[in-house]
């Protein structure tokens, strides 16, 4: 099957987007919806780029580092739980699935994948539905202040199977996960609103506008500033 047919299939089933990249990490092909999500023109100009040329540091080096779990392993990476970029620019929770490709002597050359909404996924994780109870809270009400053992006792666990659970499911734990909804919603207001980001930083549940700094550049290689700055750029 020529690889424009394969695309093909990706491009009739909405909320799914394809890729595939070699042994290096670097893209080889991708569906349609990222291109467009990563501003690319056409499939050619995606070959042989890098994670870093589209994402913040730190979530380049996350994916460069799944992949090249499942490269030196052979093993596939399933339903992981990761920020992205959503189709109106904004990082936001997607899943992804990473599998190894294979030659004919069976050595792995390289990765496919696929990802997909949270949303659109989580139904599939009735299994982790104390994940899928704690998830929702803290993305409803992750402005204010969460406690990690009312949270447990909120969905029926205790505070270390909660936090087995999510490590578990998402590679972090429940702090962690907390702190990147955060900053992935602030994400949208640095953009979309003129508040300051001393005021913005306590909209979302942050102590001073300089733990907002410290904690956003950490997640997005950028001070909530730059970030602003960058969108501003681009229009």
């Amino acid at each position: 099957m020529g690889t424009q047919q394969f695309h093909q299939l990706f491009e009739h089933l909405p909320g799914i987007y394809f890729f595939a990249k070699d042994c290096k990490s670097r893209l080889m092909c991708a569906s349609q919806p990222i291109l467009e999500r990563l501003g690319v023109p056409d499939e050619d100009s995606i070959v042989g780029t890098r994670d870093h040329e589209y994402f913040p540091p730190q979530l380049a080096d996350n994916f460069v580092q799944d992949d090249q779990q499942v490269i030196k392993t052979g093993k596939p990476l399933i339903n992981r739980v990761e920020i992205w970029y959503n189709e109106q620019h904004l990082l936001d929770w997607l899943v992804t699935n990473k599998l190894p490709i294979r030659d004919t002597q069976g050595q792995v050359i390289g990765l496919m994948g696929v990802v997909q909404s949270y949303e659109g996924k989580k139904e599939s994780f009735l299994p982790y539905s104390h994940i899928n109870e704690a998830v929702d809270y803290i993305r409803e009400n992750h402005s204010g202040r969460i406690n990690v053992s009312d949270l447990a006792r909120k969905v029926g666990v205790s505070e270390r199977q909660l936090h087995r659970k999510f490590r578990t499911f998402f590679g972090m734990g429940v702090q962690e996960f907390l702190a990147k909804t955060r900053i992935q919603a602030s994400c949208d207001t640095l953009i979309h609103q003129d508040g300051s980001i001393s005021e913005i930083a306590g909209d979302f549940g942050f102590c001073d506008q300089s733990a907002f700094t410290q904690q956003f550049r950490q997640h997005t290689g950028m001070t909530p500033l730059k970030y602003r700055q960058r969108d501003t750029e681009r229009r």
